[in-house]
């Protein structure tokens, strides 16, 4: 073969990886700092998942200044990581907002005790010398629980400064957490491993990791969203159960003081308590919501005071793109 022939028939093999489209940009605004907890959309980047289905996604970490949902309102972002309580709270004060997928079926809340404290089911921690929670938790779930066990008591509070220190120094007492982070700083720090509650394995169930758009938005673009969601899913399943080193790379390339020791934990707590797959995403896969789940939640909340009854909680989601079982057989 001469020379132009060679150079030819490179220049046709060259066209032919070169992709027949531009690729749809978008970004994902989290609501932390980079973290095994984010990983599956890390791994739809590294992966090259999101670019197959004809997108570039730039991944924004929030963090303690973080300001993605603003981001995300003002039409700056196109997807955010939101959560229910923020969802129905828009419907009530008119912002369109629209939940399209939610990625863990288990919020990975916790509340958390020493191993010899004698607290054997979650109405026990009723009994415990203080309960460390931050403001957040303390004017939502903290009202269930009260709901739940009127032995649960105001007077015991604590704020939760995000300092172990009071929770190691009183044996009685108990803290709130993050199911894949506090246990294991609470190791390092103590030597001993905490026993843990998860509030959604106790009756407090919203969905968490969310995926939420503008609706404006959401109904101009709506193919655009969908193959977001569904590189999202495939990008999750990868990410726990397959070569997940590329992710974690870029996952401590944006949150440097990340760990591959917290990584390792984060993954193997996720997997062990069904936080992305579990209940309807066992068979209808990750990122499903039913209608049952968004009321019940609802309802709870209602329950509590924390909303009026009346407010149109459909208008705050569509499962639509979701529980059609993408992905379900990548679970190893």
């Amino acid at each position: 073969m001469n020379t132009i022939v060679k150079l030819l028939a490179a220049g046709a093999i060259g066209a032919l990886a070169t992709p027949a489209f531009s690729l749809d940009e978008v970004s994902y605004g989290t609501n932390w700092l980079a973290q095994a907890e984010h990983g599956g959309f890390y791994q739809a980047v590294a992966d090259g998942t999101y670019e197959k289905y004809g997108l570039k996604v730039t991944i924004r970490q929030g963090g303690p200044q973080g300001a993605n949902r603003a981001l995300l309102t003002g039409g700056q972002i196109q997807f955010y990581m939101g959560g229910m309580t923020t969802a129905i709270d828009a419907v009530k004060e008119g912002i369109p907002t629209l939940t399209i997928a939610s990625i863990f079926q288990k919020d990975p809340q916790i509340l958390m005790a020493h191993p010899d404290a004698g607290f054997k089911t979650f109405d026990d921690l009723a009994g415990a010398s203080k309960y460390i929670i931050a403001k957040d938790g303390f004017i939502s779930y903290f009202l269930w629980m009260k709901a739940k066990n009127s032995a649960f008591v105001d007077e015991k509070y604590e704020p939760y400064t995000f300092n172990p220190a009071p929770f190691i120094a009183d044996p009685k007492s108990i803290q709130q957490g993050y199911l894949t982070s506090e246990p294991l700083a609470i190791l390092q720090a103590a030597g001993w491993e905490p026993q843990v509650f998860l509030l959604a394995d106790n009756g407090y169930e919203p969905y968490s990791t969310t995926i939420e758009v503008m609706k404006p938005w959401y109904d101009a673009n709506k193919d655009v969203a969908k193959r977001f969601v569904e590189a999202s899913i495939i990008g999750w399943y990868n990410y726990l159960y397959g070569d997940n080193a590329a992710a974690n790379a870029l996952i401590k390339t944006d949150n440097p003081e990340m760990t591959d020791e917290q990584i390792a934990y984060g993954i193997a707590k996720m997997k062990e308590y069904g936080i992305a797959v579990s209940g309807d995403a066992v068979d209808k896969g990750i990122g499903c919501m039913t209608d049952a789940r968004w009321d019940n939640f609802y309802q709870q909340l209602v329950s509590v005071g924390l909303f009026e009854a009346g407010i149109d909680v459909k208008q705050a989601y569509t499962s639509e793109l979701v529980c059609q079982g993408l992905g379900t057989d990548l679970v190893k």
